[in-house]
Formats: structure tokens, C-alpha cells, sequence
């Protein structure tokens, strides 16, 4: 049930979800990490000893809609602020005032906004991949619908519940490495390819995916956790929060353009379309998030930061954290 993890321990606490499915490991201040999509807890497994080999404790959670955590029916349950609660219900859980909060793609969003809106709980906050984009401009749905020409972006071809889910769930596994491998440096589509972000009239996702290599940083037992966990409980979950994107938008009105002011981190790759796309983002920080304390871009690395790069990222972490806690 570890997954070959050695030295963590799981639990399960209660949030308005139900339960949070959790992992720790360390003593010492508390670090809570938040995965994207499509993930888990098990993205983190190269930095949970890091991090407690360094003096902190390490907590990586499964968001709501994954793994061993809850999985509400509702589609507007995975709105923004749930997952904002369910990291303080985990903080509290634990026993503690406050945590440093660490999120990578989608979980970079969500720690983002659980320092924005519960900054009492979050002290700090590290973005890994997808960097910090305050609340703005038109209704995102009608943004995505207007990408990509003839084309469909993902963001798009996700929002209808069922379609994607008929795409992925006859072949969870094919259709993970093929997702994994189109965003990592080492196997994703060559520059002038068809864009795997985009799917064609009538076509699917996966229809762009390179077939048949796995990215260097992913084995195939560590695919198998990932596709076990999704064959068990489907993908629906975790593209709910696609879904709430336009609620989240409506939720998060008061906060419109605000800057998160804690001492934060940004860690992205010089490959990923996440930081290429959103290079105005980056360069927005020095208002979007005074309290920066650093920025790097890892040169030739890809969307799956701290698995493609663990060490490096390992260090960027370990250094912010240790000196977070010097100030603290």
C-alpha cells in the first residue's frame, strides 16, 4: 500500500469531502504538497524523504476526486474553495496552526489560492509548473473556446462530464503514458508537430500522444500505481475541477487581480507550455506575488517538474524552506 515508499505513513482525515487521504514523513515544520493532473500523492515520492531528511514534515494529501480520498458526486463540489478547505481541515488535522503550502500544475492553482484566501493557515506558498495568475479578465470557458482555431483545446474538451471519461477509462494506462509522455521533455512531440493541448474535429486527445516510450523519469510500476489508482476510481474526480473553472471565476470576484503577498517560489520548466504560455505571468510576479523570494526556470525540463528533475528541485525546496524557516 506504500507503493515501495519507505519511511511514510497514510492516513485518512475528515474534510467536508468526507476524508483526505494523506502521506507523511519528517518531523519539524510542516510542508503540505497538493498534485495536479493527473496524479496523486505519488508525485511527491521523490521529495517526502528530501524534505524529512532536511527537518520538516512532509504531508502530501490525494486532492478530492482522487485516489483515496473522497470523491464527492457533485460537479461544483470541486469548486476552487473546496480544496482551499480541504488543506485547512488537513493543517488543523495535524495538529498545526499554519504549514507552508507546495502545489504543482493544477495543485500550483490551488496552493496559490489557499494562501490567498486562508493566508491566517498558509504562511508560504511554492508553485511548481503553473505560475500564479490572479483572478481576471472574461469568463475563462468563453477564453478556451476561442483557442486553437479549427481546433479544441483540452481546457474545452474536458468540460462536457462523460466525454473525455469515454476517451481515457477503456484504457487508463495507454492513455496515461501517452499523456505522461506528451509533456515531458524527453518524449514530448517534436517543435512544428501537431500540439497535443489540442484536439482535432472529431478526433481525441490521445490521437497526438507519443506511443509507445515512457519518459526516463517514469518506470513501468511507478505508471502502474498511477493506473491503478484511476482504474479504480475513474477519472471523473479529477476533471471536475476543470469544470468549476467558470465558478471559480464567479466565486473568486472579491479577489479580482489581487497579489498573493506571502514569501513564495516559482519553479517551472523551459519546455512546459504552461510556462511558455503564460510567460506574461511570470513576468507579472513583482506585483502578482511581492513576497517572491525566488524564480527558476529549468532549462530543457518539462511539465512533470519535480519527478522529471527531482534533485534539482529537491535543493530549490529544501534552500527556500530551510530559509523560511530561519525567518519564521
Amino acid at each position: 500500500m506504500t507503493h515501495q515508499v519507505p519511511g511514510i505513513t497514510h492516513r485518512l482525515i475528515p474534510s467536508s469531502a468526507g476524508r483526505i487521504h494523506l502521506v507523511e514523513q519528517g518531523t519539524g515544520p510542516l510542508v503540505l504538497l497538493i498534485h495536479g493532473f493527473p496524479e496523486s500523492w505519488y508525485s511527491w515520492r521523490r521529495q517526502l524523504p528530501a524534505l524529512a531528511a532536511a527537518g520538516f514534515r512532509a504531508v502530501a494529501v490525494d486532492v478530492r476526486g482522487y485516489g483515496r480520498s473522497s470523491r464527492p458526486a457533485a460537479t461544483d463540489a470541486y469548486r476552487m474553495l473546496e480544496p482551499v478547505e480541504d488543506n485547512v481541515a488537513v493543517v488543523h488535522a495535524l495538529g498545526e496552526e499554519s504549514a507552508v503550502i507546495v502545489g504543482h500544475d493544477w495543485g500550483a492553482t490551488i496552493a496559490a489560492n489557499s494562501a490567498l484566501l486562508r493566508p491566517e493557515t498558509f504562511r508560504a506558498a511554492g508553485l511548481l509548473s503553473v505560475p500564479y495568475t490572479p483572478r481576471g479578465g472574461p469568463r475563462p470557458s468563453d477564453i478556451f473556446a476561442r483557442m486553437g482555431g479549427d481546433e479544441e483545446f483540452y481546457v474545452s474538451y474536458f468540460q462536457e462530464p462523460g466525454r473525455a471519461e469515454a476517451e481515457i477509462e477503456p484504457d487508463v494506462r495507454g492513455w496515461l503514458a501517452g499523456f505522461y509522455a506528451a509533456l515531458s521533455a524527453d518524449t514530448m512531440p517534436a517543435p512544428g508537430a501537431p500540439d497535443p493541448h489540442f484536439v482535432a474535429k472529431g478526433g481525441t486527445l490521445r490521437d497526438r500522444f507519443p506511443a509507445g516510450r515512457l519518459p526516463a523519469w517514469l518506470g513501468e510500476a511507478e505508471l502502474d500505481v498511477y493506473a491503478g489508482e484511476f482504474e479504480r476510481t475513474g477519472l471523473t474526480g479529477a476533471l471536475n475541477r476543470y469544470r468549476n473553472m467558470d465558478r471559480d471565476w464567479e466565486d473568486l470576484a472579491a479577489y479580482d487581480g489581487a497579489p498573493v503577498t506571502q514569501p513564495s517560489l516559482f519553479v517551472g520548466g523551459t519546455l512546459d507550455a504552461s510556462t511558455t504560455w503564460l510567460s506574461d505571468a511570470i513576468e507579472a510576479y513583482p506585483v502578482t506575488l511581492p513576497g517572491l523570494v525566488s524564480s527558476h526556470l529549468l532549462d530543457g525540463c518539462g511539465h512533470w517538474i519535480q519527478q522529471e528533475r527531482p534533485d534539482e528541485v529537491n535543493r530549490l525546496l529544501v534552500d527556500w524552506l530551510t530559509a523560511l524557516s530561519a525567518a519564521h
